[in-house]
């Protein structure tokens, strides 16, 4: 089953956004688990500084999309995806910042 997108403005800001919580939650997770902490700290940095970013950037009126290509995150989400479980979400925010709003 594929996820519908996201159809309108508010609702990529609210999907971005809950993407950060979701960094910050894994973040808290790892901190009482000190080996996967040391190998996650780098990739939740990018990915947190990358979606911090955008949601800056859409709240203050500077994103524009659809860009044509792939956030920075999406090497990453390439090679560990099975282990991200807000992979999905990942995906819709690219997918949307890549192709544009859902039009289903």
């Amino acid at each position: 089953m594929k996820i519908k997108g996201p159809a309108t403005y508010d609702e990529y800001v609210d999907l971005v956004h809950q993407a950060v919580y979701e960094v910050d939650e894994m973040r808290a997770g790892i901190d009482y688990d000190p080996e996967n902490a040391e190998r996650w700290a780098g990739i939740l940095d990018h990915l947190d500084g990358v979606l911090r970013k955008l949601y800056d950037d859409m709240i203050s009126d500077r994103y524009q999309f659809p860009t044509g290509k792939d956030l920075p995150y999406m090497q990453f989400l390439n090679r560990w995806g099975r282990e991200v479980p807000f992979k999905q979400l990942l995906v819709l925010i690219n997918t949307a910042h890549k192709d544009g709003l859902s039009r289903e």
